[in-house]
């Protein structure tokens, strides 16, 4: 499972924790402008925005968890099980596949308004990469520095919701989970004040007495509210460094630690943690072994170029020894 949100100081952040029981050897890819983007169904993109983000490169191609194009623009795909549901190839349809639908988005539009008005003409199709990359059931989060959206392709069609919270999990479907806020409208960062009854007195004998009963469990449900609440009354300095500082940490109220979600013999973790600046094109991230910070600046790179640019994850602990 997995939490994707961003947040905005000076500049703007987009980001994720990937959530998994196993890795799929995960680096951070630029796709230059003239990398060639071949489509299954509809036209290749010969040129196109420059992105940067999480992937796994199979056979040369960029398979994206979360990106951002430099023009601002971000996007990542999250588990979406028992609710994804891919459709046929339709007439008259841009017929794009899960796993092309981010480099689609991001290679061609600048905003969020840009990439809604493209899905009123786009269907997600049941192609996958290939026997060994399966497609995942999965839904996203579109987001600029102005607004956010979610995609599901459901059943009964493509939902495409205003997302005001920037922020998703996983189950249930995006709209379950905003309507479930209403039970947390109480939550509170000050100290709470008596409703109960006006005939007791109450000893307010900690801080954050404000916020009990916000969830602190594993599911997606509880983590959408708890994100949800650590996100929006998030408060951070507009330096860089205490920029990312808060947007992980808020990543961190989420996290999963190994032992605490069994799977069989194996553990679900938070396996990366990641931040992209979203101005400046600079993509932070951490790993469930390693807590430094590593950042990737798209524009280090010539951005016109046709090869891709991949750094494998530093994922072995960086420790300071000070003496």
């Amino acid at each position: 499972m997995c939490t994707a949100t961003n947040y905005t100081a000076k500049d703007h952040y987009f980001g994720r924790n990937l959530d998994l029981e196993f890795s799929y050897h995960e680096s951070v890819t630029i796709t230059p402008r003239n990398y060639e983007f071949p489509f299954r169904q509809v036209d290749d993109l010969t040129t196109h925005h420059a992105i940067i983000g999480m992937t796994t490169v199979s056979d040369g191609y960029p398979l994206y968890y979360d990106a951002t194009n430099e023009k601002g623009l971000s996007m990542a795909g999250l588990n979406f099980p028992g609710n994804a549901d891919y459709k046929p190839e339709t007439p008259g349809k841009n017929n794009v596949t899960p796993f092309e639908f981010i480099p689609w988005i991001l290679g061609q539009f600048e905003t969020v308004a840009q990439a809604r008005e493209a899905l009123d003409e786009m269907v997600l199709v049941d192609i996958p990469f290939s026997p060994e990359f399966p497609l995942s059931p999965l839904h996203w989060i579109i987001s600029d520095r102005e607004e956010s959206i979610t995609v599901e392709s459901v059943k009964d069609g493509l939902r495409v919701y205003d997302n005001p919270v920037n922020l998703l999990t996983n189950n249930p479907t995006f709209d379950i989970q905003l309507f479930n806020l209403n039970n947390y409208v109480s939550m509170s960062t000050t100290e709470p004040e008596n409703h109960f009854s006006k005939e007791l007195h109450f000893d307010t004998y900690s801080r954050g007495l404000g916020a009990v009963g916000l969830p602190g469990d594993l599911s997606s449900m509880s983590r959408f509210v708890k994100a949800a609440f650590t996100a929006m009354n998030s408060v951070s300095g507009e330096t860089e460094s205490e920029a990312i500082s808060q947007f992980f940490h808020i990543l961190g109220s989420v996290e999963q630690q190994r032992g605490c979600v069994a799977l069989g013999d194996k553990y679900e973790i938070t396996i990366y943690s990641s931040c992209c600046n979203t101005d400046k094109g600079v993509y932070y991230y951490k790993t469930y072994e390693n807590s430094q910070v590593t950042a990737i600046d798209m524009h280090r790179i010539d951005l016109d170029s046709d090869a891709l640019a991949t750094y494998p994850l530093v994922t072995g602990q960086q420790i300071l020894e000070q003496n």
